[in-house]
């Protein structure tokens, strides 16, 4: 079988303590279908782009250009070798668990069509947060998730419909630039060169990339650069 959707998960709300908001979604389960769509403004929208999947923290996740989140099966199981431990779909919060497909190898900007309807975007990089390491409970986790920097991809909903596991996804158009999710995660955690790599490409969404252009500016007049 070639590249496909090997699970579609959401999350409900459930107690958390690794935010202020008190609720979380990340806890994915697998279900049989869902319908995709855009899910309008991060602040004021509705939420996630999959019907169904609840959405803690509204402040930093959800939104047009995070409607939805994909990971690849083969880097979940990479990871359960290096943890020990067993990684079902939906542990990492991603609503797209994809089998023969290189999440991380896809540019910012290149469209993917899922099943017969849908057509998603590549938006850019998941930066793993409190929730997250709380989530997989590992000491360090997100030191060792961003050494790492394949982070799997958050997803525009450029037409939306019905999905189902083992629906095929193709990439359907790819832009110009070589700019992948993981120069883009480089480029937001603080490695300058990639950032203007970015940036000159034209491939971010304006508000995406002025938080960068705000990012690179101050780290210069500090005369800082992450490691």
């Amino acid at each position: 079988m070639g590249a496909h959707l090997l699970s579609l998960n959401i999350g409900r709300a459930e107690p958390s303590t690794a935010k202020k908001v008190g609720v979380t979604g990340i806890a994915k389960r697998p279900v049989e279908s869902a319908v995709l769509r855009a899910p309008g403004p991060k602040r004021g929208g509705l939420g996630s782009g999959v019907e169904g999947d609840f959405l803690g923290d509204t402040r930093h996740h959800g939104g047009d250009y995070q409607a939805v989140y994909a990971f690849a099966r083969e880097e979940l199981d990479w990871w359960g070798e290096r943890l020990g431990r067993e990684l079902p779909h939906g542990m990492f919060g991603e609503n797209l668990t994809t089998a023969g497909f290189d999440v991380d190898g896809a540019l910012v900007g290149e469209r993917w069509a899922v099943g017969d309807e849908v057509v998603l975007e590549v938006c850019g990089p998941r930066i793993p947060c409190a929730t997250f390491a709380a989530r997989m409970g590992e000491r360090g986790w997100i030191k060792r998730f961003t050494e790492v920097g394949r982070t799997g991809a958050y997803l525009s909903v450029v037409t939306g419909g019905t999905v189902r596991p083992a629906d095929a996804i193709e990439v359907v158009s790819r832009p110009d630039h070589e700019i992948t999710v993981p120069e883009t995660f480089r480029a937001f955690m603080g490695d300058l060169e990639a950032a203007d790599r970015v940036l000159a490409a034209g491939c971010l969404v304006e508000v995406e990339a002025a938080e960068l252009r705000d990012t690179v500016a101050r780290r210069r007049a500090a005369g800082t650069e992450l490691d």
